[in-house]
Parts: C-alpha cells; sequence; structure tokens
C-alpha cells in the first residue's frame, strides 16, 4: 500500500537555509512588559497552567495557536497559557521549526520554563504539543521536567519518527535535486545539526545508521544500547500521558507513529506500542505508565492537525479540568 506526504516545506528551501549562518537565538528573559497578562495573574492559576508547543511552520503568536489558549480559558476559567517558543519575533519562531538543532532548542525551553515568573512557581503544569511540538515537549518531560507536567496531551505527533520526507512536484527538479541530497545525507552531522524534521527521521530498515547518527530520537526513546534512567523516572511521573492519532493523516508517515507503533513500508505490516521492545523492555516507562491506566489512545477524525473545536473542548474537559485536594479532577 503506497502512502503519501502532503508537502510541508520545500526541501530546496530548507537547506538553502541550513546552509547560511546559524540563526543566533535571543535570550528567553521573562518580564512583566513580555507578558502583560501576569499584572491581574495569580502567581499559580487554577487549573494548572497550559503549554502549548506548536508544531512545524507554525510561530507562537499564530492567531489559530492563541485560539487555544482562548479556549482552555473558556472551558476551565483562570487557566493561565503559556506558548512555548524559541524566539520572540515570531518569524524566526517559524524559522526555527525547520533549522536548527533540536537537542539545543529543548535546552532552551527548559531553562525558559524554569525561569518563567508564573509557571516556575507553579506545583505542576500541563502540557499540549502539536504535531512535533509533542515529542518536543515529550524531550522537556524527560530530559528536565522543571516545572513538572501533570498532564500530557499531543496531537499527531512523531514519536517514532517518520521514515519518508516530503514528495517533490513532478517538474519540481530543484526540489529533487535537494530531496536526493537529504537523502543520501540524512545521517550527516551537517544535516543532524541543521535540519529539525531529519533529527526525528527514523527508517526501520536503517536501525543501525538511524542508532549511531541520530541527533535526537534515538536518544530521546532510549533505544541506544546504554539506557537514560532520568527519562524513563521523569515519564512516568506524568498522571496522564494522552496521544492523539488523526485517522486520515497523510503528512506523517507513518501516521501510527502518533502512537509509538512502527510500521514495515515492504510488508505493509504495522506493529503497535505494546508489541515492541520499547515497551516490552519497559525503555521509558510506557508500559509501567499503561499498567497504571495513565496512558491512553484517543483517534482524531481527519487529516493531519484537522482540529474540531468539539474535540479541544472535551480534551479541556477531560484532561485539564482544575484539580480537587485528593488531586482528582
Amino acid at each position: 500500500m503506497r502512502r503519501t506526504v502532503a508537502r510541508i516545506s520545500s526541501i530546496s528551501s530548507l537547506l538553502c537555509l541550513a546552509s547560511a549562518a546559524s540563526i543566533p537565538q535571543r535570550p528567553l528573559i521573562p518580564s512583566q512588559d513580555k507578558y502583560p497578562s501576569l499584572v491581574n495573574s495569580p502567581q499559580v492559576s487554577d487549573p494548572l497552567p497550559l503549554v502549548v508547543w506548536h508544531g512545524l511552520g507554525d510561530n507562537y503568536k499564530a492567531d489559530g495557536l492563541r485560539s487555544i489558549g482562548d479556549l482552555a480559558s473558556s472551558i476551565n476559567p483562570g487557566t493561565y497559557t503559556y506558548y512555548i517558543r524559541l524566539d520572540d519575533d515570531p518569524s524566526s519562531d517559524r524559522t526555527a521549526t525547520f533549522l536548527g538543532n533540536v537537542t539545543e532548542q529543548v535546552l532552551n525551553v527548559c531553562d525558559d520554563l524554569a525561569t518563567h515568573p508564573v509557571l516556575s512557581k507553579a506545583p505542576a503544569i500541563n502540557g499540549i504539543g502539536f504535531s512535533q511540538g509533542g515529542q518536543f515537549l515529550r524531550a522537556y518531560v524527560q530530559r528536565c521536567n522543571n516545572p513538572p507536567v501533570d498532564t500530557l496531551v499531543t496531537f499527531g505527533s512523531q514519536h517514532n519518527g517518520i521514515s519518508e520526507f516530503q514528495n517533490c512536484g513532478d517538474n519540481d527538479w530543484v526540489c529533487k535535486s535537494w530531496d536526493g541530497y537529504l537523502k543520501r545525507n540524512t545521517w550527516s552531522n551537517f544535516v543532524q545539526s541543521r535540519l529539525v524534521p531529519a533529527q526525528y527521521f527514523r527508517n526501520p530498515e536503517d536501525l543501525e545508521g538511524y542508532l549511531e547518527n541520530s541527533n535526537f530520537l534515538a536518544d530521546i526513546n532510549n533505544e541506544r544500547e546504554e539506557k537514560n534512567a532520568t527519562y524513563k523516572e521523569n515519564l512516568k511521573k506524568l498522571e496522564r500521558f494522552v496521544m492523539y492519532i488523526f485517522s486520515e493523516d497523510t503528512t506523517v508517515v507513518p501516521k501510527e507513529s502518533a502512537f509509538f507503533a512502527e510500521y514495515n513500508q515492504t510488508s505493509d505490516v504495522v506493529t503497535k506500542l505494546q508489541d515492541r521492545k520499547i515497551y516490552k523492555e519497559d525503555w521509558l516507562g510506557l508500559k509501567w505508565l499503561d499498567e497504571k491506566k495513565r496512558l491512553e489512545f484517543k483517534v482524531a477524525e481527519g487529516g493531519h492537525m484537522q482540529l474540531s473545536e468539539e474535540l479541544l473542548k472535551d480534551a479541556f474537559k477531560r484532561y485539564f479540568g482544575a484539580k480537587s485536594k485528593t488531586g482528582d479532577q
């Protein structure tokens, strides 16, 4: 069965940008001028503050993203929403979704949240990750988790990576030339340290190259021989880890990556998470979460990131409501 990939960006544009000088990251220093809502906000909101990490090609000030915070507040009044950004300039923040070292980006976010005047004083936070923002927010939980995440919800994320990049148009010869370069040099230091999607590329038919050279995903999934015990212990601290897959997703290949499943393109066989070593040997604590009824698998009808207001309202009511003194929502 042949699967197609929707165009998420021009590979030629990505490589041209990547060959230029690295984009400087501006210091992320919280202030009341930067966050005017802090003037009238309590230091710790009830329900828990909500942190949102957007996906590829988006920016933290996009109207559609901001509407998420408005909806969260309407469902759970008092919700303080923070939109993760890699640069204060929206255009540079968008560029950073294509270009940059993901390991360094996650570290910047760790520093940002740990020093934020509201989030750093909260007992915990909730998190939503859209598309690639989902695995990046999971990396935050595993690598630093300060402030700690209570509930993590991801939509159409690539937790087990992607096995295909974009398809080029029939007559887009420039794209095809760069596409060939990218596929031949996926594991080069140049690509792995600069092109964001390449850092969560994972082809089951080339696991040796992946394990040896992946800058991000192989580490964050604890797939190498030496396991990071902190990743597992931090992920086990989640009260709930909820993963949504889009039923008609053709942008993410394989779409089953949203559930940590593995897809073999040759045999067209999908191996679900529970049948994989990452679960059976519990490299990340996913089995532990599942046995504690803290791991949820949800289906969103439609294509990639086709989110209905009804679905989001249900998620906000179900997962981000105010907690009682006993910790129940």
